[in-house]
């Protein structure tokens, strides 16, 4: 029975007995061969539901993932579990990705991974009859639905895919969607039929808390002194991740940050300290938390207020996936609804202004009329800015529409991998004599990871490098720059420049249009979103649990009784749990106005866990305050 053989493979390689919440459902939906969709919030467990399936099936499931540090993770776990799995992406040199094609042809690969640009490739399209594919598996689904936060044009890609191998189910997974966006997922994957399993999103053990503060890093580094445990602090800007960082050190808190401009290895090491408990608290863009497998995250802070009810929600799910009591907190403040509104013109600047960017780059680049198709163009968008004097932020709501037009491909943050070749011939080889250590280690190294270095030009990832050898980012590079000015190789450094891509010629005035679902219709959801996100920040009367449930479609629930809200509106909350008691009790030794050392709370009959938990939401609340060993109403 195809039932046990998932238990038999969940107990041999995860070590669990039992599946958890919809993970079974999914599981048999689509072994069964049905599309299927899995709606699961963050931590849910969503990885197993495919993993396990793709082990009991014939064949290899491909698993479409946007995130390389996601796929590089998921792989290195499978394989230390003794499974057979594979990723194809931007970092790999071409002969890397024939040689895991043709293992994954030959049956030695159970999951590949792959991003969604990868699926539209030649080189993948020539062997994908050769696959025996037992079903596709989509990760963050919600980014093939133009309605959704996330929309990502790659992920069209498996649309087609779908047309050229119609019998082959799919099975999309996503924490966030809306019933519009639900429906829509469906539709742009040609399910057969709707097929929906949903969890309910409600997180019972954490807590939603909305903090009006003018001065938000002195309330951050209130709060994080408050609150014991590993944190998360969101922000909208790379240079405000490095500065906060700096600020919660000089404060005694230990901090990192992380944003997508940092190289592979900078990221990679920074995640890990912070994974390790090395350092407390990362502070970062949405570049980072994705797949990240740290369950005790205790406090999620968003300094900056997302654009999206739809991406709050997921970076704060990332606090307290172990199921102990954790913490979401937004600052804002009157300057944040401001904001909000003039990213609505940023990102969707008016029509004229998009033409206009339109004509400048064509100025720019010298690129005439009816001609262009298929250039690319390195793009420093601060001199694009300073000869036609636009706004950076504008801008680039200006070239996202032009790409959703079909008029231009914007590579923004390109992935622009260094390439190396040796100009010795491989017999010589033996000929050059490291000079030290360390080029013998990446020489190694590079021979046994990249084929095809005494031929041609290779890319290679110097993260990778550096991280296989166990030197850092600089020392590899180093190395690669002295083998180039020995003469014995060619080295080209990784660039991290924009590309603009015309994807046709230049059109006529008369001929430039934008169509309503490349501005009009995104607008107007758009909008919504950042009305949603007011009407939360806003909100002092509807359970911010309830509030968010309700967004996503869920009807049936009830008050957290954590949340600021429920706590200053709900007269019976005092008396409804332990912990609340605990709180009661703090209050009332209190009662006399007078300092207490924090050694009477032990004297308290409740357990220590019970009024630490008081004792922190106390402090975070500001009830009470703490000095030295002291604490105080």
């Amino acid at each position: 029975m195809q039932s046990s053989r998932y238990d038999d493979i969940l107990r041999e390689y995860w070590g669990y007995d039992s599946f958890r919440g919809i993970q079974r459902d999914i599981i048999e939906s689509i072994g069964a061969g049905h599309d299927t969709l899995g709606l699961m919030p963050t931590g849910g467990g969503k990885s197993i539901t495919f993993q396990v399936p793709a082990l009991a099936m014939e064949g290899v499931c491909i698993v479409v993932t946007p995130l390389i540090a996601l796929m590089k993770d998921q792989v290195a776990q499978l394989r230390r579990r003794g499974i057979q799995a594979a990723a194809i992406h931007s970092g790999m040199s071409r002969d890397s990705i024939v040689t895991v094609l043709d293992n994954a042809c030959y049956g030695g690969v159970k999951l590949l991974y792959m991003s969604p640009e990868r699926l539209g490739t030649e080189l993948f399209r020539k062997r994908l009859h050769h696959l025996r594919i037992s079903f596709l598996a989509i990760d963050e689904a919600h980014c093939i639905c133009q309605w959704g936060y996330d929309f990502r044009p790659a992920y069209l890609q498996i649309s087609e895919l779908r047309l050229l191998l119609p019998e082959v189910p799919v099975l999309a997974l996503t924490a966030t969607a809306t019933p519009l966006v639900v429906d829509d997922i469906q539709r742009q994957l040609r399910f057969r039929r709707p097929n929906v399993f949903s969890m309910s999103f409600e997180r019972s053990n954490l807590a939603y808390i909305v903090r009006h503060a003018e001065d938000k890093e002195e309330e951050m580094v209130h709060i994080l002194q408050t609150l014991p445990g590993a944190a998360i602090v969101y922000t909208r800007s790379r240079q405000k991740t490095k500065d906060i960082a700096e600020l919660l050190n000089a404060a005694g808190i230990s901090a990192t940050c992380y944003h997508a401009g940092l190289e592979h290895a900078q990221r990679d090491q920074r995640q890990q300290l912070w994974i390790r408990g090395r350092k407390r608290v990362m502070v970062a863009t949405n570049a980072f938390g994705m797949g990240i497998d740290k369950a005790d995250v205790r406090l999620v802070l968003h300094i900056d207020t997302p654009d999206s009810i739809e991406a709050y929600f997921q970076e704060a799910g990332r606090a307290g996936r172990d199921g102990e009591k954790a913490y979401a907190v937004l600052l804002c403040n009157d300057n944040d609804k401001r904001r909000l509104t003039q990213r609505i013109d940023e990102n969707f600047p008016d029509k004229q202004y998009i033409k206009s960017v339109y004509d400048d780059l064509a100025y720019f680049f010298v690129v005439g009329s009816q001609m262009g198709a298929g250039k690319s163009f390195a793009f420093d968008i601060d001199q694009f800015c300073y000869t036609y004097k636009h706004f950076p932020t504008r801008v680039s709501g200006a070239l996202a529409t032009l790409q959703r037009c079909g008029y231009l491909q914007y590579d923004e943050d390109p992935d622009t991998r260094a390439h190396f070749m040796f100009k010795a011939q491989r017999s010589d080889l033996d000929r050059i004599r490291p000079e030290t250590p360390l080029e013998e280690q990446v020489i190694t190294f590079l021979l046994r990871s990249y084929p095809g270095l005494f031929t041609s030009l290779i890319s290679i990832d110097e993260g990778y490098i550096a991280t296989q050898t166990g030197l850092d980012t600089h020392q590899v590079y180093i190395v690669l720059r002295s083998l180039a000015q020995r003469g014995v190789a060619t080295f080209i450094p990784r660039r991290k420049t924009p590309f603009i891509t015309y994807t046709q010629d230049r059109v006529k005035d008369d001929e430039f249009h934008i169509p309503p679902q490349a501005y009009d219709d995104l607008k107007e959801r758009y909008i919504e979103r950042i009305t949603g996100m007011v009407r939360y920040m806003d909100n002092s009367s509807v359970c911010r649990s309830r509030m968010l449930l309700h967004y996503f479609g869920e009807t049936q629930s009830h008050n957290c009784m954590m949340c600021d809200v429920c706590r200053h509106t709900d007269t019976t909350l005092l008396q409804a749990s332990p912990l609340c008691s605990a709180e009661q009790a703090i209050l009332q030794l209190l009662s006399d106005g007078q300092p207490h050392p924090l050694s009477q709370l032990q004297q308290l009959p409740y357990d220590s866990s019970e009024t630490d938990r008081a004792l922190a939401m106390l402090t975070q609340e500001e009830s009470i305050h703490i000095e030295g060993n002291c604490i105080s109403r």
